[in-house]
């Protein structure tokens, strides 16, 4: 029987070779792609390394300076421009008035948005496609061209006003201009496509059978969308209010145009530090806040539906 076992211990040791052969040319071969993968993507991560995260460092740096010399030996180091930043009412208001409109934005965005998506969802290829097309169309013109065709709608004298004047709405022109309804209203319009096609793209993933089995067991149309169809278009709905609430916070050209000194939101207050009154350091400061709001928001808003009763859908 000894022998017996000495062939056999052979045999298994032999089939180990070769089952470690493939195997070891198996991590070769991962291996290899990895690091070709890695040095496909050296070129980007220097690209952002260099024209994203280095200055967003340097702007860091910039904010804890107190001083208007920027140089390393002369600079004096602190918090005072944070601090002055949460005691100034002044910026407080800008902040908060930042916040409401980007969340006006983006619930205006969110009501217009909804029933174009839901008709693309519910169109045929080719009707889905012409309405894709004039949704993204706007895309294609400057965002400074159209806040200027809002400009000469919304004027005192504007279209608007003369319509409502001519057919006896109103008796004196309303002030849409340099106005929160103004920058509203071109904030909105700018970043409708973003919210339509999130939600678009969510509600193309539900099965249209689910809605056909409501229908069978008795569910109305309506009830059908509240317990099917919008349940199931949350993903689409927190991605698009994110994209506009995100967009809004940062815009500048909109509420330069339409609000001008009477709708002071962050971004215009961050540009007449810089570039107007030269406070490179406090102006920094007020980046990085609204930065840090922004990602706040973001971050608890997602949370919130992430653990709602919806999370399901999450997943």
């Amino acid at each position: 029987m000894e022998p017996l076992r000495n062939y056999a211990d052979q045999e298994v040791s032999e089939q180990v070779k070769v089952t470690g052969e493939p195997q070891r040319k198996t991590k070769v071969r991962k291996r290899r792609s990895w690091i070709a993968g890695l040095l496909l993507l050296i070129p980007i991560l220097l690209f952002v390394f260099g024209f994203f995260i280095v200055p967003m460092l340097y702007i860091l740096y910039l904010s804890f300076i107190s001083t208007d010399n920027l140089n390393g030996a002369d600079a004096v180091y602190s918090l005072q421009n944070y601090i002055t930043l949460f005691t100034d009412s002044y910026y407080l208001s800008s902040m908060w008035l930042t916040v409401k409109i980007s969340l006006y934005s983006v619930l205006v965005s969110l009501i217009l948005g909804y029933p174009i998506a839901l008709t693309m969802a519910k169109s045929s290829p080719k009707i889905r496609g012409y309405i894709t097309l004039l949704i993204a169309s706007p895309l294609l013109v400057s965002i400074v061209v159209r806040n200027f065709g809002w400009y000469l709608l919304l004027l005192p004298n504007g279209t608007i006003n003369q319509f409502l004047m001519n057919i006896g709405l109103i008796k004196k022109p309303l002030n849409l201009l340099f106005s929160e309804l103004g920058v509203v209203i071109g904030l909105s319009n700018a970043y409708l496509p973003f919210m339509v096609l999130a939600i678009a793209t969510s509600l193309y993933n539900i099965d249209p059978s689910l809605e056909k089995a409501g229908a069978i067991l008795g569910a109305s149309p309506m009830r059908s969308f509240l317990t099917i169809t919008l349940p199931l278009s949350l993903p689409g709905i927190v991605s698009g209010c994110v994209l506009v609430f995100s967009l809004s916070m940062s815009a500048y050209v909109t509420p330069s145009l339409m609000g001008g000194a009477n709708v002071p939101m962050m971004p215009v207050v961050i540009y007449d530090q810089i570039n107007t009154l030269l406070k490179w350091t406090f102006g920094s400061a007020l980046s990085y806040v609204l930065l840090g709001i922004t990602l706040l928001s973001v971050f608890f808003f997602t949370r919130a539906f992430e653990k709602s009763k919806f999370r399901e859908v999450f997943r």
